[in-house]
């Protein structure tokens, strides 16, 4: 399984891009994929083919509102695991003793 943290903006909308990234999000939501929106990206976790053709869909809708589109992508591959979105923040809080997500 991947996890796989992106942002993804258009280049040449100004200082506010919130509509924009919204887009994206939206095709997202709709993959049917555990995902969870952070202020700085997305993260998204699944099978390393869906994950990657749902960061190209994200890419194609933001390239037809922009005529430059930034991303930056980083992955995590592990071969025996699932559910690392919340998995990984809760094995830290237990160590700690502390919930840090709310």
């Amino acid at each position: 399984m991947v996890l796989l943290e992106f942002s993804i903006a258009p280049f040449d909308k100004g200082s506010s891009v919130s509509e924009y990234v919204a887009k994206a999000l939206r095709v997202i939501d709709d993959s049917g994929l555990d995902y969870q929106l952070t202020p700085m990206g997305t993260i998204i976790e699944g099978d390393w083919l869906k994950v990657m053709g749902l960061v190209d869909e994200c890419f194609k809708v933001m390239s037809k509102e922009s005529d430059r589109v930034v991303m930056q992508i980083k992955v995590d591959y592990r071969k025996d695991r699932v559910g690392r979105i919340k998995g990984k923040v809760q094995s830290v809080e237990k160590i700690i003793g502390k919930k840090l997500s709310k």
